[in-house]
């Protein structure tokens, strides 16, 4: 099983290395409820301690389709595919992902997917919770003066 480690941290920040993409399918997750594992999972909200959304990568074995159907309570999900593809299932609907799709699930949207036969599907799935978000793109941040101190 492979680890993540801490980079660096300091009172406003955290930053982790979850290893190469490919190396994921070696991450283990132990579902702390039911008890039970899988592999090429990696949460990584509580190893960053974040406040405001879960984030979560998984490597879906190729010809592997997740056994259940999942809705959230409090939270909608984006899920960001980067290698691969599959299908995706929200309600009735059933649609193709590949590398560069990106979906948005809504509280009560019944969800599931499927890699191809081909290989893996490798995704990214962002959890905030619903109706939270206080405003768009940019709108929330703004410039402070500081000198840059970065390699050039």
């Amino acid at each position: 099983m492979i680890k993540t480690r801490i980079i660096s941290e300091n009172k406003n920040y955290k930053a982790i290395d979850i290893g190469p993409m490919a190396k994921w399918s070696e991450h283990e997750f132990v579902h702390p409820k039911f008890k039970t594992t899988d592999k090429g999972r990696i949460f990584i909200g509580e190893l960053l301690q974040t406040t405001g959304a879960e984030i979560s990568f998984r490597e879906l074995p190729a010809g592997t389709t997740v056994s259940f159907l999942h809705k959230h309570n409090k939270h909608e999900e984006v899920y960001i595919f980067l290698k691969g593809s599959g299908q995706f299932q929200v309600d009735d609907d059933i649609f193709n992902v590949k590398e560069g799709s990106i979906v948005k699930v809504a509280l009560n949207g019944s969800r599931t997917l499927s890699s191809n036969a081909e290989g893996p599907v490798i995704y990214m799935v962002v959890q905030a919770h619903h109706n939270t978000l206080a405003g768009y793109n940019t709108s929330d941040g703004y410039r402070v003066e500081g000198e840059i101190k970065l390699n050039k």
